[in-house]
Order: C-alpha cells, then structure tokens, then sequence
C-alpha cells in the first residue's frame, strides 16, 4: 500500500489511487495486487490542484510511457465516516 491517510474533519476532500487489473507492477515481488492509496486534503481546491499534478506527465518517465494509475475525486459526503 503506498499510503492510507483516515479522512478527518480537516481533511475531508481525497483523492484515491489504485492501479488497474493486470497492470505489470501488481506484480507480487513489485506492488501487489492490492496496492492502493488515499490522500487527503483540506479544500477541495487543494485536493484538485494536487490531482492536476498527479495526472501530469512525470518528468523522469521515457516519452511515450505513461503512469498507469487511475485516480478518482472522493468528496466529503461520499466516504464513509461522513
């Protein structure tokens, strides 16, 4: 798992991170099929910002390779806890 923060009440905009089915870093002696992450952030503005940069090309990536990951918005109202 690469990082699970808990949602508090100043933190409640997240953002989740997991890989997809089959993707070659699930593999058991890299991250593992359940590799997955939330963080957690104070506005929702923040929490986009960070997102933006999340979806950006990383710089240390070869051209024409891209991250794998899929991100996805978790507003306050829709996790649990809330």
């Amino acid at each position: 798992m690469s990082r699970s923060d808990t949602p508090s009440e100043s933190r409640p905009w997240g953002i989740a991170v997991r890989m997809p089915a089959g993707d070659p870093m699930s593999a058991p002696h890299l991250l593992g099929e359940d590799w997955s992450g939330n963080r957690w952030y104070a506005s929702e503005a923040e929490r986009d910002s960070a997102m933006a940069d999340m979806r950006a090309h990383p710089p240390w990536y070869r051209r024409g390779d891209s991250p794998s990951v899929q991100l996805e918005k978790i507003n306050p109202d829709s996790h649990p806890g809330r």
